[in-house]
């Protein structure tokens, strides 16, 4: 019953139904089970981005090298953001997926999640969203978004326990998907020779589990609901604007973030000073931020050659004076 509530509270985030929701250790885990239940073969296309996660991208290099299927890039715009155009154009009878991440973890870039999903549904391609830095800070409706996969984190924006992820499946996709792996959870031994798949998206879920962090989970997401995650996006995106803005008048700073209407995810670099200095100090005034390396990103670090970023990541609980805390204390590294 535990479980169960918690994916109801997940299914609530997400626009979902609750047996379209499976829970997990984590998002990658919740990633890899669905992506690996998908049967590829030789030439058959995957599409990503350049802002793709590096542990996705490794697995669509182990399935290519496995089965000869083929992974591509899908251009990006003017703006550096994925461009559903030419996502059209690249459409064939052999294109078997379209996985992309919707905010990368290296920037405030936020993909055209839902123009990807209109495309793959019309010409019924499976499409799998990596939502882990979306989740929390933006709302999300599945059906909006036309996605037949999507995965999720707790510990970023839902400021969950670390640990804990969830996967939706679509219920009418799910009902053809039979995980990689499973157990006596996900598909009951029913007979000496047979076993049966459970119906519902927890068919991933396996009998162990870790269930305060599950608890704790569902207790975070639903602190984010009764909120209001409108009001949250507001917020959110009100602060990391006016971070940027603060920012970006600091002489030698540079910021990273693409696209036009961005996340709250502000990265940067400060001239002469490694990303990793620059937090150290940061830490010193007791100001919370992170690193983005390249490898969390290879593709589009190597395009932009992008070194070690710092990232700051404003949230609705944070204030405007905080956000000018932070960039007052850059400021004073930059002298």
């Amino acid at each position: 019953m535990l479980s169960s509530s918690r994916c109801r509270s997940a299914g609530r985030c997400t626009g979902s139904k609750r047996e379209e929701i499976a829970l997990a250790e984590n998002a990658t885990l919740a990633w890899q089970r669905a992506f690996y239940s998908l049967r590829f073969g030789p030439s058959d296309r995957i599409l990503t981005t350049f802002a793709e996660f590096a542990a996705n991208y490794i697995a669509f290099l182990q399935v290519a090298r496995r089965t000869g299927a083929r992974v591509e890039i899908i251009p990006d715009d003017a703006n550096q953001v994925l461009d559903p155009e030419a996502l059209e154009r690249m459409i064939d009878e052999r294109v078997r997926l379209i996985a992309i991440t919707w905010i990368p973890t290296n920037g405030g870039l936020v993909n055209p999640a839902e123009a990807v999903g209109r495309i793959a549904r019309a010409h019924n391609v499976p499409y799998l969203l990596d939502a882990c830095q979306a989740v929390g800070q933006l709302p999300v409706d599945v059906r909006a978004l036309g996605c037949d996969m999507l995965t999720a984190t707790g510990r970023k924006f839902l400021r969950g326990p670390r640990g804990t992820g969830f996967l939706y499946m679509r219920e009418d996709f799910l009902k053809d998907i039979e995980p990689a792996m499973i157990d006596l959870f996900g598909a009951p031994w029913v007979g000496p020779d047979r076993y049966e798949l459970r119906s519902d998206a927890r068919r991933f879920e396996t009998w162990e589990a870790n269930y305060a962090a599950r608890l704790g989970l569902g207790v975070a997401v639903d602190y984010a609901l009764s909120i209001g995650i409108n009001k949250i996006e507001r917020r959110c995106r009100m602060l990391a604007n006016e971070l940027r803005a603060a920012l970006s008048a600091i002489p030698g700073l540079s910021i990273h973030d693409l696209g036009e209407d961005r996340a709250s995810i502000v990265s940067f670099t400060l001239q002469d000073l490694e990303a990793r200095e620059v937090m150290r100090h940061l830490q010193g005034d007791k100001i919370n931020v992170s690193i983005s390396p390249p490898t969390s990103t290879p593709l589009d670090a190597m395009r932009r050659r992008l070194p070690h970023v710092v990232r700051a990541s404003p949230h609705y609980y944070n204030t405007r004076e905080e956000a000018n805390t932070l960039a007052s204390a850059v400021r004073r590294l930059s002298r």
